[in-house]
């Protein structure tokens, strides 16, 4: 494997595991629900994307389609903000109190 490739694995995979971690931080340190459900859809998605970019090009590398990675990545990202409304909805529906106030009223 030639070098330039070996260092655009490592920075996919630098890159993905920042926003993993960015992720993680997030939903752990957001003070309601509303604010921590985007950590795990916006972040982390694109954490995992980055992985799996990397995966891919390793399998492209070898010669291999890579099935397996785009099928995951199209999982991924179709179930993670559908996932993510739905959660919300249910939330609202509940009537979840949220820490970021009301939205401000139209007066006109």
């Amino acid at each position: 494997m030639p070098l330039w490739l070996e260092w655009f694995l490592a920075v996919l995979l630098v890159i993905g595991g920042v926003f993993a971690l960015v992720g993680a931080i997030g939903l752990v340190r957001l003070p309601d629900f509303y604010m921590r459900l985007h950590a795990p859809t916006k972040a982390t998605t694109l954490g995992v994307g980055g992985v799996l970019l990397a995966s891919l090009a390793i399998s492209w590398w070898r010669g291999e389609f890579g099935v397996p990675e785009l099928l995951i990545t199209l999982f991924l990202f179709i179930t993670a903000p559908v996932s993510a409304n739905l959660m919300a909805k249910a939330a609202m529906h509940r009537r979840v109190p949220s820490k970021a106030g009301d939205p401000p009223q139209d007066r006109a």
